[in-house]
C-alpha cells in the first residue's frame, strides 16, 4: 500500500489529539501500535483511523492502555481428549447464532460439520442478549455487507421460520418525528426503500399514528412505518438452528475453546483444543467477540473486535399496552456513536423491552450491568412513551457487540488462508443477516472443498425441526389430547409462564439437550416470568437433576462453576471429603 495513506491516517490521527500512535501495516491492512491514557481513546483512534484508511481495507488495533494485561477469553475447566484425531469436513468454531446458521446450512451437502463451541451451551453471548428485533434494513448504508446481508436475511424468515417451528412476527417498526421539518425526510426513506428493495415502508400522519399507537407522546408530529419488520426469540432461534443441524448431522461440541492453530504454508492443518486436536479440511471463523484472536491463532490477523456494550430492560407483561411494534424517535441512527439508538419493542412473548444502550467497553466478556446506563436508556425513550416506568421492569441485561473499526460484516474466504472462512465483525442487524449469511458462507465453502471433487448434496437432508410442544398457547381440545397422551404437560411448573413438567423434560432431551438452569430458560422460558424463577426454580434443579443423574446440588445455574450448592449440608461426603 502506499507510503501516502500511512502518512495520511498519522496526520488525521494527530489533529484528533492522538499523536505518539505508530502507524504501519500488517497483512495489508492498516496498524496501529502503542499506548493511549484512556479506552475511548483507543477506540477513537481506530474510528478516525478507518476513516482516513484509503486504499486499506481494514484496521488492526493494537493499542491499548498502559500497564494492564491484554484481555483474554475465559477458559473452559474441561480437559479431556473427545475430540483427538476428529477430521471433519468444516468446523465451525462459534456456538452463535451466526455458527449455528451456518452449520445447519452445510448440512444441505454432503459433509461432516463440526461446531466447536467455548461456553457450556450455544446462545451465551451476543445470540441471547439483544432485542430480538429483524430489522428491515431502512437504516444501513446501501453498498456495505450489512445492507446486503440484512436485506436479504429479512426476506429468508418467514420461510426459516416455518420450518424451525418458531414464533415470528411482522409486527412492523415506527421512526417517529419530533419536528415538523423531520418530514422532509420522507423522501430519503422511500429512496431507501426502492433500492433495498425493503417493502412496505409508508409515512404515516400524526393523526394516523396516535390512532395506531396511542401511547406515543402527544408531540409526535408523524412517522415513517415499515411493514417488514418483525419479532422473535433469538436464542429460540438458535437453538432451533442447533437442533435442526444436528438432526441433519452435524455435531456440537460444547466447552470446547480453540487454543491454538497449526498452519503450514497458505492452510491450516490443526486445531487445537481443549478437547484433543482437530483437523478439518476447512475452518469457519464465527467466534464473535473473539473471531479477531481465531485469525491472529492462523497468523492471519487483519481485523480488530472493539467490543461494544448494550444494556436492555426487559418489563412484564403487563406493560405490553405501550406497543405492539417497535417504536424510535428519529433521528434514529447516530452515525458517530455506529448505533441505531435503541427503542421500545414488543417482544415476540409479550414483554416490552427497552433499549439498548451502546458503550465502548475493553472486556469482552463483562455482561454486567450498570444503572446509569439504565437510567439513561428510561429517559431517552420515556419521551417516547411517557407511560414507561422502571417500576415494571423484572430484569436487566447486556450483551457485547463484536464490531470492526469499519463497522462492517466480514464474510468470505481468507486472502491469505485458503482454507478459512470468516463470518466475523458481526454486529446489528447480525440476527437479521444470519440466514444470508449462512447460504453465502456455505457455498464459499462448497467452493473451497471442491478441490478434491465435487461436493455432493445431502439427500437425507430435512429443513423441517419439530418445537416443543406449548399447552399454554394451545387449543382447550389438543391441550387435553396431549395431556392425554403425557400427563407431564399437565403439570404446571412456572406459573408465571404456564411451563409445563413436560416442556421442561422435552428441554432436557432434544439434540442439543439443556444442561442448566438457564438452558432450560432459554428453550421453554422457565424463570422468564415476573418472579424471575423465584418460584419454578428449585423444581426446574430437582428435575435437571433426576434427568441427569446428579445430586441437587451439582446443578448449574448457567456455565461451568455456577453449581447452585457445595455439597451436601448434613452427613455423607462433600467434596470428595468427609
Amino acid at each position: 500500500m502506499s507510503q501516502t495513506d500511512l502518512a495520511r491516517v498519522g496526520r488525521a490521527l494527530r489533529r484528533a489529539g492522538l499523536g505518539g500512535v505508530a502507524v504501519g501495516e500488517l497483512n495489508g491492512s492498516l496498524l496501529l501500535e502503542g499506548t493511549l491514557p484512556a479506552w475511548a481513546d483507543v477506540v477513537r483512534a481506530g474510528s478516525v483511523a478507518a476513516a482516513h484508511r484509503g486504499r486499506y481495507p481494514h484496521v488492526v488495533n493494537h493499542l491499548d492502555l498502559p500497564g494492564l494485561p491484554p484481555v483474554e477469553p475465559q477458559s473452559p475447566r474441561l480437559r479431556d481428549s473427545a475430540l483427538e484425531g476428529a477430521r471433519p469436513d468444516v468446523a465451525v468454531i462459534g456456538g452463535g447464532v451466526i455458527g449455528c446458521a451456518i452449520a445447519r446450512e452445510l448440512c444441505r451437502y454432503d459433509l461432516d460439520v463440526l461446531l466447536l463451541e467455548k461456553e457450556s451451551d450455544i446462545a451465551m453471548g451476543a445470540s441471547s442478549r439483544n432485542d430480538g428485533m429483524i430489522h428491515p434494513g431502512i437504516d444501513l448504508r446501501a453498498g456495505t455487507l450489512k445492507h446486503r446481508y440484512g436485506i436479504a436475511g429479512n426476506a429468508m424468515f418467514d420461510q426459516l421460520a416455518a420450518e424451525l417451528e418458531i414464533p415470528f412476527v411482522r409486527n412492523g417498526s415506527y421512526i417517529i418525528f419530533s419536528a415538523a421539518w423531520e418530514r422532509l425526510l420522507v423522501p430519503a426513506f422511500y429512496l431507501r426503500a426502492r433500492r433495498g428493495p425493503i417493502p412496505g415502508v409508508r409515512y404515516v400522519s400524526r393523526r394516523e399514528l396516535l390512532r395506531l399507537q396511542p401511547e406515543v407522546a402527544p408531540w409526535a408530529k408523524g412517522a415513517v412505518y415499515t411493514a417488514s419488520s418483525g419479532i422473535l426469540c433469538p436464542y429460540g432461534l438458535t437453538v432451533a438452528l442447533a437442533e435442526n443441524a444436528v438432526q441433519n448431522g452435524a455435531r456440537v461440541s460444547l466447552l470446547t475453546a480453540v487454543t491454538g492453530i497449526e498452519r503450514q504454508g497458505d492452510r491450516v492443518t490443526a486445531l487445537h483444543t481443549n478437547r484433543g486436536t482437530v483437523r478439518p479440511r476447512l475452518v469457519v471463523d464465527a467466534a464473535g467477540v473473539w473471531a479477531d484472536r481465531i485469525a491472529a491463532l492462523a497468523g492471519d490477523e487483519f481485523f480488530t473486535i472493539h467490543p461494544r456494550k448494550g444494556t436492555s430492560s426487559i418489563l412484564d407483561k403487563k406493560a405490553g399496552y405501550l406497543t405492539a411494534s417497535v417504536l424510535a424517535k428519529a433521528p434514529f441512527a447516530d452515525v458517530r456513536q455506529h448505533t441505531k439508538g435503541g427503542g421500545i419493542v414488543r417482544t415476540i412473548d409479550g414483554n416490552i423491552l427497552v433499549g439498548p444502550t451502546a458503550v465502548e467497553v475493553r472486556q469482552r466478556e463483562d455482561n454486567s450491568t450498570h444503572q446509569p446506563q439504565i437510567d439513561a436508556s428510561f429517559e431517552k425513550h420515556s419521551k417516547v412513551a411517557p407511560h414507561l416506568s422502571e417500576r415494571d421492569v423484572i430484569t436487566y441485561f447486556s450483551g457485547i457487540r463484536a464490531a470492526t473499526y469499519e463497522e462492517d460484516f466480514i464474510v468470505g474466504p481468507s486472502p491469505r488462508v485458503r482454507n478459512l472462512l470468516y463470518a466475523a465483525g458481526i454486529q446489528s442487524p447480525g440476527l437479521t443477516a444470519a440466514p444470508a449469511i449462512a447460504k453465502d458462507i456455505a457455498a464459499f465453502a462448497v467452493k473451497a472443498l471442491s478441490d478434491r471433487g465435487p461436493v455432493g448434496l445431502n439427500p437425507h437432508f430435512d429443513p423441517h425441526r419439530t418445537a416443543i410442544p406449548r399447552p399454554s398457547e394451545m387449543t382447550a381440545e389438543a391441550r387435553e389430547a396431549l395431556i392425554e397422551s403425557d400427563p407431564d404437560f399437565g403439570e404446571v411448573v412456572c406459573r408465571c409462564e404456564g411451563i409445563t413438567r413436560g416442556e421442561i423434560l422435552a428441554a432436557l432431551r432434544r439434540p442439543v439437550p439443556a444442561n442448566s438452569i438457564d438452558g432450560v430458560k432459554r428453550r421453554v422460558r422457565a424463570g422468564m416470568g415476573r418472579c424471575q424463577g423465584g418460584f419454578c426454580s428449585p423444581a426446574v434443579a430437582q428435575l435437571i437433576a433426576q434427568e441427569q443423574g446428579i445430586p441437587l446440588w451439582q446443578v448449574r445455574r448457567s456455565g461451568e462453576g455456577s453449581e447452585i450448592g457445595f455439597g451436601p449440608t448434613k452427613g455423607g461426603e462433600r467434596d470428595g471429603t468427609v
